[in-house]
């Protein structure tokens, strides 16, 4: 069973996963118009930010899921 501390880890390791994936979709995409590149590339680099957002929602899942164990 997790104990708090561990479930504030977690937490602030799903924030930190959240806003990093932000932040590289936001470079990247900036980068991906001011070098020109083709629209498959720039696809392709979206479909990498899209997987870091579907791996975080999941993350918020299994946090959930530790913190009704740890309540119940």
């Amino acid at each position: 069973m997790a104990n708090k501390e561990e479930l504030n880890r977690r937490g602030r390791k799903v924030a930190l996963t959240i806003a990093g994936v932000g932040i590289f979709w936001i470079v990247i995409t900036a980068l991906g118009q001011a070098l020109g590149w083709s629209q498959s590339l720039r696809a392709l680099f979206d479909l990498v930010a899209l997987a870091g957002f579907i791996w975080a929602i999941w993350m918020i899942y299994g946090l959930w899921r530790a913190r009704q164990e740890h309540e119940g």
